[in-house]
């Protein structure tokens, strides 16, 4: 009989902790929004957006000045590979893929460099001297670099993707022995 209490009084208790405690009031419709600050071309947040895009853009540069290295050295693998008669055709395949995207890039990439040289509406310091065309300069460098990405995303997965399929159907003596 005692439990049966305990089991309904702590049902009852739970019961009443789901109920809500406060009320929910809609919003008038003549109620005034306040304005977005995104919609606002504030300074600060220009020049963050400027320096984003300036890290990205050396982030860019880097894997532009690797590209070429990296493209030697897969190719220099792929000669040893099929030179030891292993199909390498897919990975070549990607590799060239690549290497047409990277060339195709480039000139994007220096669409991005000279859009940072120009730095209109930006100071040298990285401060705002028109809102305006800052906002525009950040717009313009931001297409520069999607579009590099667009050009060179695809190969490069599928170069990646080449290379592992490749290394699972032929593993080093290393890995199999393991």
């Amino acid at each position: 009989m005692y439990k049966k209490i305990l089991l309904f009084a702590l049902a009852a208790v739970l019961s009443i902790a789901v109920l809500p405690t406060s009320s929910v009031y809609a919003s008038d419709l003549m109620d005034e929004p306040t304005p977005s600050e995104s919609l606002e071309l504030s300074g600060e947040r220009l020049e963050k957006a400027w320096e984003r895009v300036l890290r990205i853009n050396e982030r860019v540069g880097k894997k532009f000045e690797r590209a070429d290295a990296l493209v030697e050295k897969i190719q220099t693998l792929i000669d040893k590979a099929t030179a030891d008669g292993k199909d390498t055709t897919a990975v070549q395949a990607a590799l060239d893929a690549f290497g047409l995207a990277t060339e195709e890039a480039r000139p994007l990439y220096d669409a991005a460099q000279s859009i940072i040289d120009a730095h209109e509406g930006f100071g040298t310091d990285g401060k705002v001297t028109d809102a305006e065309k800052a906002a525009e300069t950040i717009k313009s460098l931001g297409e520069s670099l999607r579009g590099i990405r667009d050009v060179t995303g695809e190969s490069g997965k599928a170069l990646r993707e080449a290379i592992k399929a490749y290394r699972e159907a032929n593993p080093r003596l290393k890995d199999v022995e393991k």
